[in-house]
């Protein structure tokens, strides 16, 4: 009875899990079944629909080059289907659209640069008790930190824009 038990837990705790792995499920010569994450001989894997929480079909896992989850469905029949003049004004107004981006990026940039060389001419000082300027450099660095992850992030999205124009060439 523990051992149903212990079967039934292991089978509800695969399936409401939220992260998927391969489960195998193994019946050996006495017909017990065991149930792992690990691939041993004679074990078949499970696949289920976790939407569902149901097994897709208990089979061996194939040997062969392709894994079912490299596999490519076919678009449904009914499908709305768009021309290709249509496709074309489409990837236009998303090319206009990310060049318009680009173009926003690097002007945001060249500010953030502004600031950033602005930042670096004004060091953090304070007054002490007897009248002394002295320089608050904890402060500055803080300062600085935020003005660079300025600029990094705007050389990031830039590339990010960039690399996402070349692919629409």
């Amino acid at each position: 009875m523990k051992k149903t038990l212990s079967i039934a837990t292991l089978i509800v705790i695969a399936f409401s899990s939220s992260a998927i792995a391969e489960i195998y499920k193994r019946v050996d010569a006495d017909g017990r079944i065991t149930y792992s994450n690990i691939k041993t001989k004679g074990a078949t894997r499970l696949e289920f629909d976790p939407d569902a929480n149901t097994i897709v079909n208990d089979r061996p896992k194939s040997t062969g080059g392709s894994n079912s989850s490299n596999k490519r469905t076919a678009t449904p029949e009914g499908f709305p289907k768009v021309d290709k003049q249509t496709q074309n004004q489409r990837d236009g107004k998303r090319q206009e659209i990310l060049q318009n981006e680009l173009a926003s990026e690097k002007t945001a940039l060249e500010e953030a640069k502004k600031a950033y060389a602005e930042g670096e001419a004004k060091p953090e000082i304070y007054k002490t008790a007897n009248g002394a300027t002295m320089r608050n450099v904890p402060k500055f660095q803080e300062k600085m930190k935020s003005l660079q992850d300025d600029v990094d992030s705007h050389e990031n999205n830039i590339k990010l824009l960039q690399k996402e124009l070349d692919n629409l060439r």
